[in-house]
């Protein structure tokens, strides 16, 4: 039996590679082939890729298997397949119930739990305005990206009777817009899933008890966390669920489209991982040469927790490695402990290009043509929205949904991003983890403390 399973990968990849050989063979009629066989070898090929989660015990294993096994249900038995949007639904709403209060805490202590900002002096400030702009190109990058790729355009959304029609969104005055950030009724902007109104009332709320003294600030300091802690831990729950979620999701898709738009989610697929590249090549990089760090050692010090991080698609998952690692380069411990922990509340460059990327997505999906002004306006919420989630496997969907009713955008196109969330938040999780560990370099070079020895004989343990 040991044997067996020592060649199973072997066998694996060879249905795999045989079944998508026929199956390209099909699409360009090259020859003539049976449906049976056809048939036959997707159905091993899913078969044998359950056996494979089971033997992998891997939540991202179960995800991945799960979608293509969606997409085959979807495809043979589409009159069942379009009636399992209900199980997707579940997972959708439990998720919407973890919007405020994660936002609320990780926001809170954020801030108040960096209110020693004034006596680290430059350090704050400097990393802060790091962060800000970072992100805010991390943006604007995956906002030119899908308005270049439209990876959106095209997609024929099926009737959903249990929702709204879809319209487009309603035009705001500037003076409206300013006005409708701030909430009048915090349970009120939670109840209508105002996300923009929760975060300015939860950094004010920050603010506020960063200014208290220790007596009270401390107890809230440790409610805050203690909620972020249960919200983290109720996230993971959910993400138990998603599996089940992402096979309804696609095969729902799939049996109201056809695989036609699967040619849409691997063309969003791409867009997002080639603006990440852009991002890496054009901006971490460039600033990586400005502020002299070198970047061969760099490559080296970040490949384990950008690993990690890929593999988990867990930023926190990397943290610890991510702070061994830029100790080891050189970086300061009192810098690395301060810029990296900031970061993962403040500079998600990954999640937050794929979020303007992901929205704009959804707008294209339902057919909204969104204004620039609007998709900057999209674009700046974001830059709020996103921060401090860093922590949490697939997050930023909680975001991106936010968002979505927030701006009066349809749901029913985050059901089609569902299906690969798991390979997007993958890459982008990697290049917050990166982005991060660059932060903890420039600010020990300008702080000048930065150990070019160090960094230079930097070996990979």
């Amino acid at each position: 039996m040991k044997r067996f399973w020592k060649y199973f990968p072997y066998l694996l990849a060879s249905i795999i590679t045989i079944t998508l050989f026929l199956l390209v063979i099909k699409a360009n009629n090259l020859f003539d082939i049976s449906p049976v066989i056809l048939a036959v070898f997707r159905i091993l090929s899913v078969m044998l890729l359950f056996v494979y989660a089971f033997r992998k015990r891997s939540l991202t294993t179960w995800i991945l298997v799960s979608m293509v096994a969606g997409a085959e249900f979807g495809y043979d038995v589409p009159s069942v397949a379009k009636n399992l949007q209900v199980f997707s639904d579940i997972f959708l709403r439990l998720i919407k119930t973890i919007i405020a209060p994660l936002l609320f805490s990780t926001l809170v202590v954020g801030i108040a739990g960096h209110s020693d900002i004034k006596q680290i002096g430059r350090m704050g400030w400097k990393s802060l305005l790091y962060f800000e702009i970072v992100s805010t190109i991390a943006l604007f990058i995956g906002l030119a990206a899908i308005n270049i790729g439209k990876a959106g355009i095209g997609v024929v959304l099926p009737p959903n009777p249990g929702s709204a029609p879809i319209t487009g969104v309603k035009a705001q005055t500037t003076a409206e817009f300013i006005q409708h950030i701030f909430p009048e009724n915090i349970a009120k902007a939670i109840y209508d899933g105002q996300i923009l109104q929760i975060v300015i009332f939860s950094i004010i709320f920050g603010i506020a008890v960063a200014m208290l003294k220790d007596k009270y600030r401390s107890p809230m300091l440790r409610f805050s966390e203690s909620l972020a802690e249960a919200m983290f831990k109720f996230t993971n729950i959910v993400m138990f669920y998603a599996p089940v979620a992402v096979f309804a999701a696609i095969a729902y898709t799939v049996g109201h489209m056809g695989l036609d738009i699967l040619y849409n989610l691997f063309k969003l697929l791409a867009t997002l991982y080639v603006a990440l590249i852009v991002f890496l090549v054009f901006v971490l990089l460039p600033i990586a040469l400005m502020f002299r760090i070198p970047v061969r050692p760099f490559i080296k010090a970040v490949s384990k927790p950008a690993t990690i991080a890929f593999a988990t698609s867990n930023s926190e998952s990397a943290l610890p490695s991510a702070m061994e690692c830029m100790e080891q380069f050189g970086i300061p411990r009192k810098i690395v402990a301060f810029v990296i922990p900031t970061g993962y509340s403040f500079n998600l460059d990954g999640t937050t290009l794929y979020l303007s990327l992901a929205s704009i997505f959804v707008a294209q999906a339902a057919g909204i043509d969104l204004s620039f002004d609007k998709q900057l306006i999209i674009c700046f919420t974001l830059m709020l929205t996103s921060k401090g989630v860093a922590g949490v496997s697939r997050a930023s969907l909680v975001i991106l949904l936010g968002t979505a009713v927030s701006f009066g955008l349809p749901v029913e196109p985050i059901f089609i991003i569902l299906g690969i969330d798991v390979l997007m938040d993958m890459a982008r999780t990697s290049v917050n983890v990166i982005g991060n560990c660059l932060a903890t370099a420039v600010v020990a070079r300008w702080e000048k403390e930065f150990d070019d020895k160090a960094a230079k004989e930097f070996k990979l343990e």
